[in-house]
């Protein structure tokens, strides 16, 4: 099975109007910029976005938001992207706010090819409205459901042409778990070498989860810089 695809256009061609999508990435560090680029490009819209945050107004997810290409936001972090909290607020978009831990476990149990788990998180909050939740041992757990996504797009420093891939420092995040539970995974690489030339012992996602790899391209690499309030 040849998985090599020429460019984020060609790995994303297929993605339509209503997909759910995984977004690999934390705050902008390890973020698919390729991938979210070619969807802009390609309008697809209704899209449900399963990702810890939305970017900002500029960059990253936030530029699919600008798009209103986004029906519902699945994220545990509003952060600094004005235009997401705007459109939370006026009721345009639809968003599903849970802990940042209750996310990473849905992802895990998807690709665990786990229904649902139980989790402290939530409990006797708003998170915890209309879900059950069951008693262990005198303590409360809440039911939450793994994730049902049709793909996963997630950022890579290395990978082989059969999937296999590296991350780097803090772009290993929500990369790894959300590489396991799409549906189809597309993974995008800063490096892309021939299988067997990447050192077994330190791949992060084995290539039998990853579906379509390419090579990107022009990678911005934006951080988040801290910023205080002028003294008056």
């Amino acid at each position: 099975m040849n998985k090599v695809f020429k460019n984020a256009d060609e790995a994303v061609k297929d993605i339509a109007d209503g997909a759910t999508i995984m977004m690999g990435g934390f705050g902008l560090c390890g973020i698919p910029e390729n991938c979210i680029a070619a969807l802009v490009k390609k309008d697809v819209k209704n899209i449900t976005c399963i990702s810890n945050n939305a970017g900002v107004d500029d960059f990253g997810i936030g530029l699919m938001l600008k798009n209103r290409q986004l029906k519902k936001m699945i994220a545990s972090y509003v952060g600094e992207n004005g235009e997401f909290e705007r459109q939370l607020l006026s009721g345009e978009l639809d968003v599903e706010l849970i802990p940042q831990g209750t996310l990473a476990t849905r992802c895990m149990a998807a690709g665990y090819g786990m229904p649902a788990v139980f989790t402290l998180a939530g409990v006797g909050t708003e998170v915890a409205a209309g879900k059950e939740v069951r008693n262990f041992n005198g303590r409360d757990y809440l039911l939450e459901m793994a994730f049902d996504s049709d793909f996963a797009i997630v950022k890579a420093w290395k990978g082989d042409k059969a999937g296999n891939l590296i991350y780097k420092e803090t772009a290993r995040n929500f990369n790894p778990m959300m590489a396991m539970a799409g549906k189809i995974t597309i993974a995008e690489v800063e490096e892309l070498v021939e299988p067997g030339e990447l050192d077994p012992n330190i791949i992060h996602t084995p290539g039998i989860y990853v579906h379509r790899i390419f090579k990107g391209t022009g990678y911005e690499k934006r951080i988040e810089n801290r910023t205080v309030r002028k003294r008056g």
